[in-house]
């Protein structure tokens, strides 16, 4: 009967501590991608290009339309509307909106409207500050499930402070910024173009750590 020398045992503990090490979410290995907890987007085509299936349950994303308005919301309402009907579930914040959202078009979607709740800031004044203060403090409180900012500008640093605090509190934080921010620079791990196309949008993965890459045309209500 064969005993493992003390050279073995130690070299297992070494594959296991680096398995244990490369299955974080923050470890981006190329191609592949860290085991990550998500949820459907629902739509199959746009979770067949995300890595792990789907939206990130926490972490920070980035969302950049064309223009406000030209269906970028309409990709997070199937997965407003899955989560916030959980019996486990949070709430879902909407911080600094561009338009009031309306009630009775998201429970035509299924959104539970009782969990869905709206932080009016300044977005215009001390060069968006309080949204950006307003849209941390709501990712890193752990209160919710997903929360969706819109911002017209932001610093890398000011992203990767986003990115940290929504992962703390265990939240899928999305960031909406107009298209030309995709030049900028960003720590988010995953990075959506949305344009208008004749029946519903067509979204340009920019930026997908595991995930594909292109575009993916995607009819929308």
């Amino acid at each position: 009967m064969s005993r493992d020398t003390p050279q073995a045992a130690s070299g297992v503990r070494s594959a296991r501590e680096l398995s244990s090490l490369l299955s974080h979410p923050a470890i981006w290995r190329g191609r592949s991608v860290a085991r990550t907890k998500t949820f459907s987007t629902g739509f199959p085509a746009l979770d067949e290009g995300l890595p792990g299936g789907g939206w990130p349950r926490a972490g920070l994303i980035e969302i950049l339309p064309s223009g406000f308005g030209v269906g970028e919301l309409s990709l997070l309402l199937p997965a407003l509307a899955a989560v916030s009907r959980r019996p486990e579930a949070r709430g879902c914040a909407w911080v600094a909106p561009p338009l009031q959202p309306f009630a009775p078009a998201l429970a035509e979607w299924g959104v539970a409207l009782e969990r869905m709740f709206v932080v009016n800031t300044q977005r215009e004044g001390v060069k968006g500050k309080s949204a950006l203060w307003a849209f941390e403090q709501t990712l890193r409180s752990g209160a919710c499930d997903i929360a969706l900012a819109w911002l017209r500008s932001a610093l890398p640093r000011q992203i990767r402070r986003l990115h940290l605090a929504a992962e703390r509190g265990a939240t899928l934080g999305v960031l909406f910024r107009p298209r030309e921010a995709a030049r900028d620079a960003s720590p988010a791990a995953l990075r959506v173009a949305v344009e208008p196309v004749a029946r519903g949008a067509r979204v340009t993965l920019l930026k997908s750590r595991g995930g594909a890459r292109g575009a993916i045309e995607l009819p929308l209500r």
